[in-house]
Formats: C-alpha cells, structure tokens, sequence
C-alpha cells in the first residue's frame, strides 16, 4: 500500500498557525476531503482535507501545537485502492474558492503586520483588525517513532540554531543582540519596550511575543517610581454567589481585547456626532432592487457608504494618515483601502475592501457580501483584513442612536454607524419627516484636529444626502 504525507499548506499571509482540532484517529478510515486537522490562525480558521480515501497511519502534531511555517508534516495516510502506486509526500492544497490560504512567510521574507483591532457589531458591523502575524516556536510534533515520520520531524521540524536565526536578522549573538523575531521587535516598537529587558522563555531564550506582552502588563499592574499604574481589576469567587461556569476566551477574543486596551490607552480620542439625511439614497437604493436581482447581489446601504467615505477621505486626506512611532514624521496614505467590521461566532474580524474610490457601487456590493460570508465562516486570510486606511462600524441593523467607537490603529479614524430613523426635519416653512442616518467619527487627536474632522463629517453628509455628488 502506497502512503501519503499531509502537510500544512501555503498560509496565506499568516505568520503563525495553530492546531486547535484533530478530529480523527490512528487507524480511522476518511474519505476524499475528509477534514484531517483543523488550522487557527489569529483571525481564520483552516480545514484540511484528506486528498484521497485511505486509513489513518499516524498523526505528526499534536493539539495546541503552533507551526509557524508551510510544510510541516501533519497526518500520514495509508492510500487504498492502488496497491502498486508508489509512495509520495504531497502537500494538501486548499481550494481557492472555499478554504483560505492562511500563511506564513519565513523571517526574512515577511512585513510585519499592523494590529488594527476593534469594536461594537453587526453583520457588518464593527470593529478593528487583530494582529495577524503571531511570533512562537513550534511545538513538537508527536510521533509513533516510525523511520517516515521521524525523518520528516527532523527535516521539517528542526529548530534553527542561535547563529542561522541572527544571521537572518542580521544579527550576531555574540555581540550581545536580541535574540527575537522580526514580529516581536514590531510589537515591542508599537508599546515602546526596550527588548533588551524582557526575558525570553522560547527555545535559547528566545524572545515571544507573549514575554513582551507579560512584560507591559508587569509594569502597569506593578508598582512604578514618579507616578500610579494603573490598577488591576481584582478576581472575585463569583462561585460564593451561585453557579458559575469559567470559560477560556478565544484567541480573537485575546487578542482584540488587547488590541482594544493599548488603542485606548494610547490614542487621545474624540468623538463627533451628526446626522445624514438619507431619505433620496434610500429611494434610490429601493429602486434598486430589480437589478440586484438580476444580478444575484443585493444592495445595502454599507456599499455607498464605503463610497461616500472614500470621496471624503479624498477631498480630507489628514484622516487618511498614519502617526509614526516616534511621533515626529507622519505617512499620508496616497491608496483608500476601508475595512468594515463584521461580527462572527468566533468575535469581530474586519475585511478590508481596497481600492474602493476605483470601484463602482455593485462591485463594491459583491465585495462586501463576499467578505461578510468569509469572515463569518472564518475563511478569510490574512492579507484581506490588512492595508486599512479607515473603518465603518455598522450596527445599523442591531439599532442604537449613537456609540463611540474605538480607533483601530494605526488607522486615525472610525466611523461609527448607527440605526436610521425618521424624525421631523425643519425645511424653513414646515416640519416634514425624513430619513435620519446618526454618525459617530471617532478620531485620533494628535494627527486630527476637531476641524478637520467637521470638514470630513460636512463633507460625507452632503454626499450621503445627495449621491449625485459623487460623481464630481
């Protein structure tokens, strides 16, 4: 019986995934597609399937273990039906238009990944990008001790040594550097920790991105010379008051919540209110309906918002910025990527929809539909909730009449997007009802000034209230 190797597949833009689900067993029969091993990485999650109909042989990882590379061995499958074929190692390739390519870029080869993060929810509904590049080490790989897995742990799985992880970072450990990955010293960069007093706990001391995050959260729960940290919230025994259950979050979860603390804590935010007239945009979406129809897509109000968003961010490019680290230089965006936050099972993930001041209003319906059905069934990748100038949180069709949402850095703005009404509208001689959309920009203060940020509202109510105007 000729065998096959699964491996871990292209992810993507990942740099770190992993292994939360092993729903098989050594000696279980699966069938072609059959899924083998289930994949996470900070924002996706990944099926692999088996690539032909065989018998479990071994299974090369183990539950909770991170891979941080393609390749790695995942399950070895005994192929039934052709006793002749000769053995092969294959790679199990996901499919383009069902299951995402997750990814992982060796150290020299990946960018390091802003952690946008973020907030409130609807089916497009809020939020901010998690991180998606991860810094760890791969855990071992468990093996029956057979000679084909062990040979392709060691060929695989082999950690490199001191000398080949710093040279790729150009880096010389006996001069006395930080022995860190390139995502690490991006995370230490945005919370300005210097490396060189972290303690790593990875494999030669390796630093993790987790011993920089130890670390912040030492130093504001602890106590610090010349001022207060902040203090911590204390655990109660909520189990003295009747049944509890404790429940581990998520790692989207995790890692929007940190995302959401070190936005607040490090962005002077703003919030300015206003209301849309959208009773023309309305008809006009109404009338809509047939085409839509015709075209197997339908039109919601969060297309022409991204493209009235896309005009003001044009016409107002201080909101299209990002501040630099050091707070003295700061990077004008010359692209309008917009991410809309979308609210999944799994927690708030944002798309990110680009070009859109290149895009006509159904392509950009096709888009958002598209994007809303892969965050929900957690397919997107990597490189799709990345490169956002801006985002639109919509919680439009949960309701509320305003919400101050949360900037996802390094972006320096968001808009919050509440439930439409209709109110009485003075037109100079009567009342008269109308369609009222409430507006939320939240922004950041030191790269947008309260001025700027009434241009940009002034700006995306008069094109909500007349669409015509985005043809000028």
């Amino acid at each position: 019986m000729a065998t096959e190797i699964i491996k871990v597949p292209d992810l993507g833009g990942a740099e770190e995934v992993e292994v939360i689900e092993i729903p098989i067993a050594v000696g279980d029969t699966v069938a072609l597609d059959d899924t083998l091993v289930v994949l996470e990485s900070d924002k996706a999650t990944m099926e692999i399937p088996a690539t032909k109909t065989g018998k479990i042989v071994a299974i090369l990882v183990t539950e909770g273990q991170r891979i941080d590379r393609e390749g790695v061995p995942l399950v070895e499958i005994e192929i039934s039906g052709d006793g002749e074929q000769t053995a092969s190692v294959t790679e199990a390739k996901a499919s383009t238009d069902t299951r995402p390519s997750l990814s992982a870029k060796t150290p020299a080869q990946k960018k390091p990944t802003p952690t946008p993060v973020e907030n409130e929810t609807d089916g497009v509904a809020d939020e901010v990008v998690a991180d998606g590049s991860g810094d760890g080490d791969q855990g071992d790989a468990a093996n029956s001790g057979a000679d084909l897995k062990a040979a392709a742990n060691e060929a695989t799985a082999q950690p490199q040594s001191v000398d080949t992880l710093s040279a790729a970072h150009g880096k010389s450990p006996a001069n006395g550097d930080i022995y860190a990955g390139p995502a690490v010293r991006q995370l230490a960069r945005e919370l300005g920790v210097e490396l060189r007093n972290v303690s790593g706990t990875g494999p030669r001391g390796r630093l993790l991105k987790d011993d920089v995050q130890r670390f912040v959260k030492q130093r504001i729960n602890g106590p610090q010379s010349g001022g207060a940290a902040v203090p911590a919230v204390p655990d109660i025994d909520f189990g003295q008051f009747g049944e509890v259950e404790l429940v581990a979050m998520s790692k989207i979860g995790r890692l929007t919540a940190a995302n959401m603390h070190r936005s607040w804590l490090n962005v002077p935010h703003v919030t300015q209110f206003d209301d849309a007239d959208i009773t023309e945009l309305e008809a006009f979406r109404q009338s809509l309906k047939a085409e839509g129809e015709a075209l197997g897509t339908k039109m919601t109000p969060v297309p022409i918002i991204l493209k009235a968003c896309a005009v003001a961010l044009a016409n107002n490019p201080v909101l299209n910025r990002s501040l630099q680290s050091g707070g003295e230089n700061y990077v004008q965006k010359h692209y309008i990527h917009i991410g809309i936050a979308v609210d999944t099972p799994r927690g708030l993930v944002v798309p990110v929809v680009r070009d859109v001041n290149k895009k006509s209003l159904w392509q950009l319906a096709v888009e958002v539909a598209e994007l809303a059905g892969k965050a929900r069934d957690g397919k997107l990748t990597v490189n799709e909730m990345q490169g956002g100038c801006f985002t639109i949180s919509s919680l439009g069709a949960i309701g509320g009449r305003g919400f101050t949402p949360i900037v996802n850095t390094p972006e320096v703005a968001i808009l919050g997007v509440s439930k439409a009404r209709i109110k009485p509208l003075w037109n100079g001689r009567e009342f008269e009802p109308r369609n009222m959309l409430p507006l939320s920009l939240s922004y950041d203060h030191r790269m947008v000034n309260g001025g700027d940020a009434g241009r940009f509202m002034t700006d995306l109510i008069g094109l909500l209230g007349d669409i015509r105007r985005l043809l000028l």
